[in-house]
């Protein structure tokens, strides 16, 4: 076998390969001997068919099976030969003549195939040592952790029917029909809403409206959308109510006590805010390790620059261009409301894509140095995770993974990450520094222009934006 490295241009790669027709005859030779004393052919006795024959018969068969197996495993034999790495699958290109093809099978011409693909590039890892990050930490004030309590029990508190008029912190139960210009809107109907009066669920006026009314009352009610409101084509919009009041009650004595933690499943009301308390410091957490991580990836960025394969770039680039567009569709926008242009956006979005293919590089191999590994009971836990988001899908998602090449990588590359960072976290320096939580909530300039906008919405009630991580991926 002749390999000939036909292109070298950066990290792409294009080589040609030549099994010559000898050889191919000879392995097919060797095939048709070791089947020799297996088949049995009509008019001849077992292990007495000459060569001559079978390979008139299989001939043709078994030579297209050693072309295959020769696509399929020389590719990664000869990387592995010329220590490189594909990024990609390696694209692998054969004769499309018929006559040609014929030959080679015939054995009258030799194999030739071509295999192009792009390399990993070679780089050295900087010295971690000399990372320099800052953990910001947030004491749990009591009086947050009442604050949450008070809201856990506000969820518990029970409502008696009551007769008379609606009042601040009542519930009332209605139907209502929005509607803008005179013509309904979409998620904005519904039937039988509860509603608890001043929770301030709604958008702003709406559920002042509704003091004063009683059972059986009808009423139209207006309010404006704010400006900003997630849904584009209602934000600052005019809109109407048809209001009717199904049922109200007024709420029952609202205490924090040992009870009230029983009606919960707990023994206490110090379990309560034991657990209260953990709930909240995770939430922090959370946020403390994602701020940290970036500042990790922002200097991993800073300090390893080196070309990156366009192939995986190309892939990463149009995974999160499908999620821009899909986002500006849903909330009727356009790039021109984002104040800027597909031009900028797309110039923008693949400096991102680059650098998060860049910063995979790195953090993949700072864990194949540092030996991480991720167990099977990690990807099972996380396919379990994955399950739970589709209840009655669970043999669909199972059958996908098991099915689909890469699925399990997909799941495996998070987790890889993750740990990555925790072994960067006991060599980096990290300095911890006590903050307020408006301080650690704070979204940074880099953060926020990184994270693609938020899904957004249009019902009546209000939602709270969720912010997607920016994580390498």
């Amino acid at each position: 076998m002749q390999v000939t490295e036909t292109l070298a241009e950066g990290l792409k790669r294009e080589l040609k390969i030549v099994v010559p027709a000898a050889d191919m005859t000879s392995q097919m030779n060797e095939k048709l001997a070791e089947a020799k004393g297996k088949m049995q052919i009509k008019g001849f006795r077992p292990g007495k068919v000459p060569i001559s024959h079978l390979k008139k018969v299989y001939g043709k068969s078994i030579m297209a099976q050693l072309v295959n197996e020769m696509i399929q495993e020389k590719p990664t034999s000869i990387l592995a030969d010329r220590g490189e790495r594909s990024a990609t699958q390696p694209e692998i290109k054969m004769t499309e003549d018929e006559k040609e093809a014929d030959a080679i099978l015939n054995g009258e011409a030799d194999f030739e195939f071509s295999i192009a693909y792009e390399i990993i590039p070679a780089f050295d890892l900087a010295d971690m040592s000399k990372v320099k990050v800052v953990r910001e930490v947030v004491e749990v004030p009591a009086e947050e952790v009442e604050e949450q309590v008070l809201r856990v029990a506000e969820n518990s508190r029970t409502f008696e029917p009551k007769t008379g008029k609606a009042a601040d912190g009542d519930k009332v139960t209605i139907d209502y029909l929005g509607k803008v210009d005179g013509e309904a809107f979409e998620g904005g109907a519904d039937q039988d809403a509860e509603l608890v009066i001043g929770s301030n669920r709604f958008i702003p006026g709406f559920e002042e409206q509704l003091i004063g009314l009683k059972e059986g009352d009808e009423k139209v009610i207006t309010v404006t959308f704010p400006a900003e409101y997630q849904a584009a084509h209602l934000a600052g919009k005019e809109a109407t109510f048809d209001i009717k009041v199904k049922a109200i009650a007024a709420p029952g004595e609202l205490e924090i006590n040992d009870e009230l933690a029983k009606t919960l499943g707990l023994d206490s009301a110090d379990k309560l805010r034991e657990i209260v308390r953990s709930q909240i410091e995770d939430q922090y957490g959370q946020v403390t390790r994602q701020k940290l991580k970036r500042q990790i990836l922002d200097q991993l960025d800073e300090a390893h620059k080196f070309e990156s394969p366009s192939k995986l770039v190309d892939a990463e680039f149009e995974s999160i261009w499908r999620q821009i567009n899909q986002e500006l569709s849903d909330n009727g926008k356009t790039f021109a409301d984002e104040d800027t242009t597909e031009e900028a956006a797309r110039e923008e979005y693949r400096k991102l894509a680059e650098r998060r293919v860049r910063l995979g590089l790195v953090l993949s191999k700072v864990g194949e140095e540092a030996g991480v590994q991720v167990s099977d009971d990690e990807l099972q836990r996380s396919l379990f995770e994955q399950v739970r988001k589709f209840p009655g899908q669970e043999k669909e998602i199972y059958d996908y993974f098991q099915k689909t090449p890469g699925a399990v990588a997909s799941l495996r590359a998070p987790i890889f990450e993750e740990k990555t960072i925790d072994h960067l976290m006991t060599i980096i320096d990290v300095t911890d520094k006590s903050v307020s939580k408006e301080e650690l909530m704070a979204d940074d300039e880099a953060e926020a222009s990184e994270k693609p906008a938020a899904k957004k919405k249009a019902p009546a009630k209000k939602k709270a934006a969720k912010k997607d991580d920016t994580a390498a991926e």
